[in-house]
């Protein structure tokens, strides 16, 4: 793994046993409504669905419920620990970096994935990684933060710089360091990957009809197309 991943392992290593509650409770419930958005992106067709960066398990659990078979992939044993608690032997779970998905070619009907780029070092590639495992026709969906626009910006800002950490002190040391963690990470990726920039990166990477919907007055964003 990079230097970029290792250090997103260690950070939300200690956060699965809280990660699901204490995730919904400072994101004020918008977390769990932005991942029911994603699925809802996904064509409920029973199809085979790999759930990247799957965590915990929060989306492959809704996919489930769709009729879909699903596979969750993510490189941290902690959080894929706590997803083998929540579904048992329902949900094939595998320990693997997304730059280097371990799947052949057009292996999966449709592919989601969540709050992974800020964490890989060339999300062009990882997309084209990503795309690669989906057959043509399939979708992939996205979740990630975003930047609010216009008079709602410095209300994000305040919240991220103060309001976050102070949150997050209040949990434990490890939701501390990642409420210091996110405002600058999401500054820095949109810094670098605006968000026109990074559709221009789903269509190099071979998926079509790219959309992306804001959500929250702009702090998630919710990116759906089709593998070509």
């Amino acid at each position: 793994m990079s230097v970029r991943q290792t250090h997103a392992r260690g950070l939300f290593a200690p956060l699965g046993p809280t990660y699901d509650r204490v995730g919904a409770t400072l994101s004020f419930g918008q977390d769990p409504r932005w991942r029911r958005a994603m699925v809802a992106r996904v064509p409920h067709d029973g199809g085979h669905v790999l759930d990247v960066a799957t965590g915990t398990g929060l989306v492959a659990e809704q996919l489930l419920a769709h009729g879909h078979r699903v596979t969750g992939l993510d490189q941290s044993p902690d959080m894929l620990a706590i997803a083998r608690r929540r579904f048992g032997d329902r949900v094939e779970l595998v320990q693997a970096s997304a730059t280097a998905l371990p799947f052949p070619d057009a292996s999966f009907d449709h592919l989601t994935f969540t709050y992974l780029l800020r964490y890989v070092d060339d999300p062009g590639v990882t997309l084209a990684e990503l795309a690669r495992v989906v057959r043509p026709g399939g979708t992939v969906a996205n979740l990630e933060f975003c930047l609010p626009e216009g008079i709602w910006r410095p209300f994000w800002d305040l919240y991220v710089e103060i309001g976050l950490p102070a949150a997050g002190r209040l949990v434990s040391k490890g939701w501390y360091d990642v409420g210091r963690f996110l405002g600058p990470s999401i500054r820095g990726f949109y810094e670098r990957w605006p968000l026109e920039r990074q559709l221009e990166l789903w269509r190099a990477a071979g998926i079509a009809d790219v959309q992306a919907r804001r959500m929250s007055l702009g702090g998630g964003v919710v990116i759906r197309g089709t593998r070509t």
